[in-house]
């Protein structure tokens, strides 16, 4: 039981020599990662930088002992960080203490949330984001935050907002103004961090930008031609913290506590399944990750954090640099302690226009392109979807644009499953298999006997469409129709009021004198037949497991005059 809630306890036990050397390589480099990284996002959140690696300490090690993944590195990223500001700047904080006691009641509500769904098992609820919606979602997020940074990139007065078209005439007003030497510097940064890899996979090239960039300042003088810097970065440990329990601020939070629940859990799962995919050691097991997420982000609140969660681009990392367990995330967090022991002055003269670049550039991977590309030639429905989130996150804000996705996704569910397919069977010929006549070419099509397959649940909200689109395909036959067989192979559910509208049209397909048989009831709904009446009024003899079934018992039904059906007199061959 313990081990359920508490991972670690299933992993030390075993630890071995061969994952200590794997461990300490992967966690010594994403601790190198995180430092940059973490002030960066920090100030993307609009806090000080320090913040950033507060947020990188506690919540480590909490999730390395409680996490089921051993490969996910959590911390800062830049959608949560980006989403925190929109959800803070809208309170309009007075003071920068007042921001920062925002930022940490913020952390302490998303942790809450996690927790609880983690623990009442809602893990299911990051379903409700389908890949259309979560893609326009990251792709306008990403262009927000990267404007977001040309402030500091640029080095002109940009006012906070996450609507693009006030962005956009912001940066026209003012892009005068640019400082040349500090969009040189962020130029230069952006180039170091984007393809010094190419040197070598495995450089720190967002730390090798720091460090340039440091000691560019420092030894030019660069502060006298204009060049913003961190300034002073405070040493030592984070104190303990007090989030606020204001009722007042919590109604103020919630919305954009609960968005950052999910999208940062959303985020934080995708990567850990995709790394796990990798291990067959061991499960990803989606309420433990909010249990562990919402622990974490409870460290975060009470040491000086704010909202964290599993990352892309360091996760990779931490897979690729040999990481076997949580122990890697655990010297990582080690590593950042020792900077903010003894290293933190080293910080003083890190330009900001190098943080914007850390943040650029980690950006501009979350914009895809080739998905809508993809969906534009493979399913216009869902490139819709996917550009109705696009533009109205881009436009009217994160937090509206996430609640959008929710609803697009949700409303699309509901359209699709009250339109369910339904497809006209007719026979293989020399065969007993029947198959869709808009897939299958030189069917054996009979004009008196209308097969047909519907594919989803038969309930309240798609009813109507049902009878609808059969009445229209027995309106096709005209008097040539003496059978209807309904495939119910694909039926997996039957609810009260499609039990009614079905005892109904079963006795108005009686009256004309049609025959009506079943197929391949499941057993949930043969019960529900059985049970409603459904069965006694449809008649015993006319439920079957197979169409042909079916076919040869209409076909041995004696006519009128005594004689039965005649199938060669209605067989005809489909050009379909």
């Amino acid at each position: 039981m313990l081990k359920r809630f508490f991972p670690i306890l299933d992993w030390l036990p075993k630890y071995s020599k061969d994952q200590l050397s794997g461990d300490l390589s992967a966690g010594l480099t994403v601790g190198v990662m995180l430092i940059p990284q973490g002030m960066a996002y920090a100030m993307l959140a609009g806090l000080a930088p320090i913040h950033g690696l507060y947020a990188v300490t506690v919540p480590l090690i909490l999730y390395a002992i409680m996490g089921t993944s051993r490969q996910l590195a959590v911390g800062p990223v830049a959608m949560v960080s980006l989403l925190t500001a929109a959800g803070i700047g809208a309170l309009n904080p007075a003071t920068p203490e007042l921001y920062l006691a925002y930022a940490i009641t913020a952390a302490l509500m998303v942790g809450v949330l996690q927790l609880a769904m983690g623990v009442f098992r809602l893990g299911f609820l990051v379903n409700f984001l389908s890949h259309p919606v979560i893609s326009g979602f990251t792709s306008a997020a990403a262009i927000i935050i990267g404007l977001s940074q040309l402030k500091h990139l640029l080095r002109i007065d940009l006012p906070k907002s996450e609507h693009i078209q006030e962005m956009l005439v912001a940066l026209a007003k003012n892009i005068a103004n640019t400082h040349l030497l500090t969009i040189g510097t962020g130029i230069v940064a952006i180039v170091v961090i984007k393809y010094g890899k190419k040197l070598h996979k495995s450089l720190p090239t967002s730390l090798i930008a720091v460090v340039l960039g440091i000691l560019a300042v420092w030894g030019l003088n660069l502060t006298d031609y204009g060049i913003k810097i961190v300034g002073e970065v405070p040493s030592g440990l984070p104190g303990i913290s007090t989030p606020s329990f204001d009722p007042g601020v919590w109604k103020s939070l919630i919305s954009v506590a609960l968005t950052i629940s999910l999208v940062g859990f959303m985020e934080s799962f995708a990567v850990a399944k995709a790394i796990q995919a990798k291990h067959k050691n061991y499960t990803v097991d989606a309420n433990q990750e909010l249990v562990a997420l919402g622990v974490a982000n409870l460290g975060a609140a009470f040491f000086q954090g704010y909202p964290i969660t599993g990352g892309f681009s360091r996760t990779a990392v931490n897979d690729q640099a040999g990481a076997k367990t949580g122990m890697a995330s655990i010297f990582s967090a080690v590593l950042i302690i020792l900077t903010l022991l003894f290293l933190t002055p080293l910080f003083y003269y890190l330009p900001n226009a190098v943080l914007a670049a850390v943040v650029i550039v980690a950006v501009i991977g979350l914009i895809d392109f080739k998905e809508a590309l993809h969906l534009w030639k493979e399913d216009r429905s869902d490139f819709w979807m996917l550009m109705a989130t696009f533009i109205i996150t881009l436009t009217m804000g994160i937090e509206t644009g996430i609640g959008a996705g929710v609803v697009l996704s949700l409303g699309m569910v509901v359209y699709r499953s009250t339109r369910p397919h339904i497809a006209v069977l007719a026979k293989v010929p020399n065969s007993s298999f029947y198959r869709n006549i808009q897939r299958f070419d030189g069917l054996e099509l009979r004009e008196d006997v209308l097969i047909l397959r519907m594919d989803g649940p038969l309930y309240f909200a798609n009813l109507n469409y049902f009878k609808d689109q059969l009445g229209k395909l027995m309106m096709e036959r005209g008097n040539a129709l003496k059978a209807v067989v309904v495939n119910a192979d694909s039926i997996n559910h039957v609810d009260s009021s499609a039990v009614h509208a079905l005892k109904d049209w079963v006795a108005e397909i009686q009256n004309q004198g049609i025959k009506l048989f079943f197929t391949g009831l499941i057993g949930p709904v043969r019960d529900i037949f059985a049970k409603t009446g459904l069965v006694e009024l449809i008649g015993e003899n006319h439920l079957f497991m197979s169409n042909q079934q079916a076919v040869d018992a209409f076909d041995n039904l004696p006519t009128a005059n005594g004689q039965t059906q005649k199938y060669k007199d209605y067989a005809l061959q489909s050009n379909v």
